[in-house]
């Protein structure tokens, strides 16, 4: 009985360790990209086609090597096909391009904390789809993600903004493209797993984006740091991160770990202070909190099976 439980304590740990260095790595490369298209001039919509299209890819051989024998199921049924395809170019593509244009109208740190409201539209979605107001925790966590971010873009100043508008209008649109991003493929990854439509989703993304954006068509300034730094963004802000995360699934509770996902904007928050020199006040941290208090109070609440809905 004893090892049993030193084994569960053990296995614990493992799964929290993973999930904090997911998130970690997930915060530090919104940052990493700050640094490619602030310092090094590179375009949002370069690195989001070079992202997916790598990342999907090398996803897609990673499952192809474990032996998944279903990797091209998933397209011989018409209503995953559209399935699919919606998620990869409207969600996974949303997501990941929304959130790079707020950061380069912004910041890394506003940028990843205005996407961290993705919870509170999922709220609001599953009330309003389950006809019910929202219950007491749900209304101090909405109550909480606007004050948030009331601090967080006008630094307690009404009459003016801290930050763009264009980092205001694209920081919520990567709110409300991960919204979409995580309700949408609910059936899709229940069937097929997060790997195998992950993968899809990001190859699908970044195809469709090719043809608005060639990834052959670069502007910027290429040097040892901003290779480092792509490769950073593609290897380590996105497939190990990914599998950090998953793993850590196997050894905690998914509210456990979207819970410690926190440490990503945290991280993004901090590097880009200390890193980037980005100005981040008393009012501005206080606009962290209340979100972060936000993901916490939606992490913790008991979750609704979305197939119900």
């Amino acid at each position: 009985m004893a090892s049993e439980s030193v084994m569960t304590v053990q296995s614990r740990a493992k799964g929290i360790v993973l999930v904090l260095i997911g998130a970690t790595l997930w915060g530090i490369s919104g940052t990493v990209a700050q640094y490619l298209f602030q310092k090094k001039d590179f375009s949002p919509e370069w690195l989001v086609s070079v992202r997916l299209l790598l990342s999907g890819f090398i996803l897609l051989l990673f499952s192809f090597a474990k032996g998944d024998k279903q990797m091209w199921e998933v397209w011989k049924s018409n209503t995953y096909r559209w399935s699919l395809l919606l998620f990869g170019i409207i969600g996974m593509l949303g997501v990941q391009y929304t959130y790079f244009a707020a950061i380069k109208s912004g910041n890394a740190a506003t940028a990843t904390l205005l996407q961290y409201l993705g919870p509170v539209f999922i709220t609001c979605y599953i009330a309003f789809r389950s006809k019910r107001l929202p219950t007491l925790y749900e209304f101090i966590a909405i109550i909480l993600a606007l004050a948030g971010t009331f601090f967080l873009v006008t630094n307690g100043d009404v009459q003016t903004l801290s930050i763009s508008k264009w980092a205001l209008f694209w920081g919520i649109a990567s709110a409300v493209a991960l919204a979409f991003y995580t309700l949408q493929p609910y059936k899709l990854l229940d069937r097929w797993g997060s790997t195998l439509i992950v993968g899809w989703g990001m190859l699908v993304g970044g195809i469709g984006f090719s043809f608005l954006y060639p990834p052959w068509n670069f502007r910027g300034q290429w040097s040892y740091p901003s290779i480092l730094a792509v490769l950073f963004v593609v290897l380590f802000g996105t497939l190990i991160a990914f599998y950090c995360y998953l793993e850590s699934l196997k050894y905690i509770q998914a509210a456990e770990a979207s819970l410690l996902a926190c440490a990503e904007p945290l991280s993004a928050a901090f590097l880009s202070v200390i890193w980037l020199h980005v100005p981040f006040g008393v009012i501005e941290w206080l606009g962290a909190a209340c979100i972060i208090a936000t993901i916490v109070i939606l992490s913790l609440k008991k979750r609704e099976k979305l197939h119900d809905i």
